[in-house]
C-alpha cells in the first residue's frame, strides 16, 4: 500500500503500526542517521519546529510532552505525544509511553499512527546523545559517568558505544537496586567494567564523558565534581522545572552546545544558568547541527571542557518518524 493510498479521502483511515513491528523496523543505525538528518536540517534552517507543549500532572507524578516538525523536502511531517508517569513501575508498568502521528506533507492527510509506547522517543533521544559524543567527546576509549539508571541510561550507553569505544562506566541512581540492575545489564551488553556507586560525585569524578538521564528537579552534578577535558551531555531537562546540572557547570564550561538554543533557554539546563545570571544565550558556542555540518568547531583539544544541553527537538521526532514510516511501508 502506498502513502497516497493510505491518505486517500474515503479510505479506511491511517494505518496503525504497533510497537513490535516498529522495534523490528527501526534500529540503532536508522536512529543515528535520522538524528544526523534532524540536526543538519535545523542548522540549515530547513525545519519548521513549533514550540513543544508540556503538561504536568503532579498529583500522579505524570508529565506529557507534544513535539513535532516538518523537514523541508520530506514527504511527511509528524507529531508525537510522549508521556512519563513515574509511579507506573509500582503498578508493574513502564514509566514512559506515547505514540507518533505521521501526516502526508502534501495533502495533510494522516498516514499512520505509530503506537510505539515511547520507543521512537527513547531511541531518538539516545541517538542525539551518541551524535553529541561523536563530535564533542575525546577521540579515544572513554571512562563514562552515568547519572541515572533507567531505560534511557541503557540506551544512551548502547548508542554511544557505537560511536566511541567505552573503557568503563560508573552508574549512579537514587535507587540502589536500579543502579545495580543497570550496571549488571550494561556489563553484559558492553563487555566492560561497569560499577554502581552511591554518590553522584563518585560517578562523574575523573570521567571523560558524563551523561545525565534523570527526571530530577534539583541539581545533581556540581562543577567541583568535574575535571578538565570532561564532556557533559545533559539529557534529562526537557521542562522548565527539571534540572540536573548546577548552573556553575555552565560557567565552568569552555564551550556550551545546545540542540536548539532558543528552546534550551526556555526549558533546558541553559534556562537555569541564565536565570542564575552565570551565562546567556549569546555565550552558547553552537547548536549541535552547526557542528555536524562543520560550520562551527566541535572539540578542539584534549583539555577542553564542553557541556551539551539536549532538550529534545521536534525535528528529531519528524526525522525518525519519517524513517520508521518508510521502513514499515516500503517493500
Amino acid at each position: 500500500m502506498s502513502p497516497g493510498d493510505q491518505a486517500a479521502p474515503g479510505s479506511a483511515g491511517p494505518s496503525v503500526f504497533l510497537e513490535p513491528a516498529i522495534r523490528a523496523a527501526v534500529g540503532d543505525a536508522l536512529a543515528l542517521a535520522s538524528a544526523e538528518r534532524a540536526f543538519s536540517s535545523l542548522a540549515r534552517a530547513e525545519a519548521v519546529v513549533p514550540p513543544p507543549i508540556g503538561l504536568d500532572l503532579p498529583w500522579v507524578a505524570g508529565e506529557v510532552h507534544v513535539k513535532g516538525a516538518a523537514l523541508v523536502g520530506s514527504p511527511v511531517f509528524a507529531f508525537k505525544v510522549a508521556t512519563g508517569f513515574y509511579g507506573n513501575p509500582e503498578r508493574g508498568l513502564p514509566s514512559g509511553s506515547g505514540l507518533v502521528l505521521v501526516f502526508d506533507a502534501t495533502t495533510g492527510y494522516p498516514l499512520a499512527v505509530l503506537a510505539d509506547n515511547g520507543y521512537l522517543t527513547d531511541l531518538r533521544t539516545a541517538a542525539a546523545g551518541a551524535l553529541a559524543t561523536r563530535w564533542l567527546a575525546p577521540d579515544r576509549p572513554l571512562t563514562v559517568g552515568l547519572v541515572g539508571a533507567g531505560v534511557q541510561a541503557r540506551l544512551q550507553m548502547r548508542l554511544i558505544s557505537r560511536v566511541r569505544p567505552i573503557r568503563s562506566v560508573r552508574v549512579w541512581s537514587r535507587s540502589e537496586s536500579s543502579g545495580a540492575g543497570c550496571a549488571s545489564a550494561l556489563r553484559e551488553s558492553l563487555g566492560v567494567a561497569v560499577t554502581p556507586v552511591g554518590r553522584v560525585s563518585d560517578a562523574v569524578m575523573d570521567a571523560d564523558l558524563v551523561v545525565t538521564v534523570t527526571p530530577s528537579r534539583s541539581a545533581l552534578v556540581e562543577a567541583a565534581m568535574l575535571g578538565p577535558g570532561t564532556t557533559v551531555i545533559a539529557v534529562g531537562s526537557d521542562g522548565p522545572e527539571k534540572q540536573e546540572l548546577d548552573p556553575d557547570v555552565m560557567r565552568w564550561a569552555g564551550k556550551i552546545v545546545t540542540d536548539l538554543t532558543a528552546q534550551c533557554a526556555r526549558i533546558g539546563e541553559l534556562h537555569h544558568a541564565i536565570r542564575s545570571g552565570v551565562t546567556s544565550e549569546a555565550a552558547v558556542h553552537a547548536q549541535l547541527g552547526e557542528i555536524v555540518l562543520g560550520s562551527r568547531a566541535g572539540r578542539e583539544s584534549e583539555g577542553e571542557t564542553i557541556v551539551c544541553d539536549l532538550t529534545g527537538v521536534g525535528a528529531q521526532d519528524a526525522a525518525i518518524a519519517e524513517a520508521a514510516h518508510r521502513a514499515l511501508t516500503e517493500p
